[in-house]
């Protein structure tokens, strides 16, 4: 069975193609290929493939899924150490912010400015 990558590949739309090992040759895919359990394929993913001759070219049939794609998200994520200092220095800027609501204050602009970042970088760590 021929191997080779994904190329392209559109859910909603049920098909793609991919790439044959050493060579430029596409091949088309449709959903129905697809090993069970697996509602879609990336882009770069490695797969083997039976292939059949179909009206416009060759057409992939009963498709393997060999490799995952890496996952570019959690190879930036930082480090568990990394995240704790982070998040202990956000919990000493929201205790500064906090102490001053309480005596009736509201932070000035730039430390306002600097804790909102801080917490969207820590939010957008978390959703990875």
């Amino acid at each position: 069975m021929p191997t080779g990558r994904v190329r392209f590949y559109d859910a909603e739309k049920g098909f793609g193609f991919l790439s044959k090992d050493g060579s430029d040759d596409e091949v088309f895919v449709r959903a129905s290929a697809l090993p069970a359990g697996v509602a879609a394929l990336k882009r770069g993913q490695r797969v083997e493939f039976g292939v059949v001759a179909g009206k416009r070219g060759e057409q992939a049939l009963s498709v393997k899924v060999l490799e995952a794609p890496p996952s570019l998200s959690k190879a930036q994520r930082k480090s568990p150490e990394t995240m704790a200092v982070i998040v202990e220095d956000l919990i000493k800027m929201l205790d500064q912010i906090g102490n001053g609501y309480r005596h009736g204050r509201h932070p000035d602009a730039g430390h306002a400015a600097k804790t909102a970042k801080v917490l969207r970088a820590v939010a957008d760590e978390l959703e990875l």
